[in-house]
């Protein structure tokens, strides 16, 4: 289980961090420019900023609170249902540095570029399928099966 997950996020992570490389690059070298005076980053950065917030901390935490209100009345939970939240969860929440990565190439403001880099790190670090976290969660859902098999 530990590892299926760990693949699904390398897998959705991955070009966004490749992306983050090119993008870095490009600006390095000077490849492209971003006319900073069309007014996109009024409308956008805040935007960008809102909806980074909102898919890292908010969205996560309300579909959580949604999957347990649903299992409330369940004395166990099954292996399949459980991997299936957690790959949701990581989906939700890691379109952050996605998001982030757009900001970082359009060249919003230094405070939504900031800050939406910051929310793509917290939910990178905080999504990231540990033994631990996983162990937890099993407990709190009451996931049926061998909870040791792969963890």
């Amino acid at each position: 289980m530990v590892a299926e997950l760990k693949r699904t996020y390398l897998i959705i992570l991955i070009p966004s961090i490749l992306g983050f490389m090119l993008a870095y690059g490009a600006k390095a070298f000077d490849l492209f420019r971003i006319d900073r005076e069309a007014g996109h980053t009024n409308i956008l950065g805040p935007a960008i900023f809102i909806i980074c917030v909102t898919l890292a901390i908010a969205l996560p935490m309300f579909y959580r609170a949604l999957f347990a209100h649903q299992k409330r009345d369940q004395k166990m939970v099954s292996e399949a249902e459980f991997i299936k939240f957690e790959r949701r969860l990581m989906v939700i929440s890691l379109v952050t540095p996605y998001l982030a990565l757009v900001a970082y190439t359009l060249e919003f403001p230094k405070f939504y570029t900031t800050a939406a880099i910051l929310m793509g790190l917290c939910a990178i670090y905080y999504f990231f399928p540990s033994k631990r976290r996983l162990a937890l969660d099993r407990r709190i859902f009451r996931v049926r099966g061998n909870a040791h098999q792969d963890i």
